[in-house]
C-alpha cells in the first residue's frame, strides 16, 4: 500500500474535519483557529483557500443541495454558497463562550454537533432535526470528536478525546435517536488522544490521534488491525474521497510549530486506503429553531 503522500500545506495551526463532497468531486477542509476554508479538487491537482480568514469553524456539513453547513464560534450556524454567507442562527446563548467542535450529517438529514467544554461547565453533544430544532443529546462532555454511523446504520459512534474513549450508541434511523451508551476503545495513556473518526464499508473505524502521529484502523469489536502514521504528531482527522471512495484524506495540526510537530503538521494527506469508504451523508438543515 503506499505511503501517505502531502496534498497541500497552508501551515494550519489546526487543521481539521476533512470531507468529500460527492457533488463538487472535492474535498473541502478547516483550519478551526483561524476560521480558514480550503478545497481541493482531485481532477486538477488544485488547492485554495476559499474562505476566511474569520471566525473559528469548528466543523462542517454537506448540505443535500451543495452549500456547506458552518459550525462556528459562540454557536453560530452560518450557510455558505460559493463565497455567499447566510447566518442561520448567530449565537446559541448557553454557548456564547465556548465554539462547536465536530458535527456528522445522519441519513436522516439531522446534524449531531458537539460544543467544547469550558472551565465554567461541561461541553454538550446536541442534535439538530431537519426541521431545526435542537436537543441536547449528551450534556457532559469534554471535547467532543469524531462521529460516524455502521453501515447497517444501527450504530452511532462518537469520540470523547477528554475521556480517550470512542463510544458506540444504539441508532434509530426512524427518529435520529440515541441509546445504550458503551465504551468501545478507551486509549491507555501516553498513546496519543483519539480525534476524528471515519468507518468503511467492511465496518471498521478508522481514528487519528492527536499526539499520536498516526491513524489506526480498529475492528468493529475495538480490535486494532492497524497502524499508518504519518510526518506530524498531531493527526487530527480522517474521511473517504476519490473515485469510489478508494482515498483516505488526513488533516493534521501544529503548522506553525513545524521544528517540534513534524515536517508535516498542518498539511492534508492522501493516502491509497486497503478498504473502500463511503459517501457521506447530507445535512438538510435550512433553518434553525432554539
Amino acid at each position: 500500500m503506499d505511503q501517505p503522500v502531502l496534498i497541500a500545506d497552508y501551515q494550519c495551526i489546526v487543521g481539521e474535519g476533512p470531507l468529500w463532497h460527492p457533488i463538487e468531486q472535492c474535498v473541502y477542509w478547516i483550519d478551526i483557529a483561524d476560521g480558514r476554508l480550503f478545497r481541493y479538487e482531485p481532477a486538477t491537482g488544485t488547492h485554495a483557500l476559499v474562505y476566511g480568514p474569520g471566525e473559528p469553524i469548528g466543523g462542517f456539513t454537506i448540505q443535500e443541495d451543495g452549500a456547506l453547513l458552518l459550525f462556528m464560534a459562540r454557536g453560530a450556524i452560518r450557510l455558505w454558497r460559493q463565497g455567499v454567507v447566510e447566518t442561520l442562527i448567530d449565537e446559541l446563548p448557553a454557548e456564547r463562550h465556548t465554539r462547536f467542535n465536530d458535527v456528522v450529517a445522519d441519513p436522516l438529514g439531522g446534524v449531531f454537533c458537539g460544543t467544547m467544554a469550558t472551565p465554567d461547565r461541561p461541553g454538550r453533544l446536541y442534535r439538530i432535526d431537519p426541521d431545526g430544532s435542537f436537543r441536547v443529546i449528551l450534556n457532559r462532555v469534554g471535547i467532543p470528536n469524531g462521529m460516524d454511523f455502521s453501515p447497517d446504520l444501527r450504530t452511532f459512534y462518537f469520540t470523547d478525546s477528554t475521556d480517550r474513549t470512542i463510544y458506540a450508541f444504539d441508532y434509530d434511523g426512524m427518529t435520529g435517536s440515541v441509546s445504550n451508551q458503551r465504551a468501545l476503545i478507551v486509549i491507555p495513556e501516553g498513546e496519543g488522544v483519539p480525534d476524528g473518526l471515519t468507518v468503511d464499508t467492511k465496518g471498521c473505524l478508522w481514528s487519528a490521534r492527536w499526539d499520536g502521529g498516526a491513524v489506526y484502523r480498529y475492528s468493529p469489536t475495538g480490535e486494532l488491525l492497524s497502524r499508518f502514521s504519518l510526518p506530524a504528531r498531531k493527526v487530527s482527522s480522517v474521511t473517504f474521497g476519490g473515485a469510489g471512495y478508494s482515498d483516505l484524506y488526513i488533516t493534521t495540526a501544529g503548522g506553525d510549530r513545524k521544528e517540534t510537530e513534524g515536517w508535516g503538521a498542518g498539511g492534508l494527506f492522501r493516502l491509497r486506503a486497503p478498504v473502500l469508504g463511503r459517501a457521506p451523508f447530507l445535512s438538510r438543515i435550512t433553518t434553525v429553531q432554539l
